[in-house]
């Protein structure tokens, strides 16, 4: 295991920075995964005028779900998402950033 793996196996289990949710492959069963969530707002540009929104976005561990589809399901502390646009693996293709809307 790289010096890079364990450092993100920690990230994920630290409790301060990981959280359990439900993930749920679309026609799939229901496997207990980490994530890390990232809440941050996102400002996109269209034409002249800036637009800001609320996004929702979390990490996977590749580890855990190999391969995420858009509208697979990711339940975390009750509240249910979908899983919107491809998801990206990071360079070490360690971890999974995947965008999520309400369910």
């Amino acid at each position: 295991m790289s010096a890079f793996a364990a450092a993100v196996g920690a990230l994920f289990a630290d409790p301060n920075v990981g959280r359990n949710a439900v993930y749920i492959a679309d026609g799939g069963a229901p496997v207990l995964v980490r994530v890390v969530a990232r809440r941050a707002d996102a400002i996109s540009d269209l034409g002249d005028a800036r637009l800001w929104s609320e996004t929702t976005r979390i990490d996977l561990r590749v580890a855990e779900v190999a391969n995420p589809r858009p509208s697979d399901r990711i339940e975390i502390d009750g509240e249910a998402f979908l899983i919107q646009g491809e998801p990206v693996r990071d360079r070490e293709r360690l971890v999974w950033t995947v965008d999520l809307r309400p369910a």
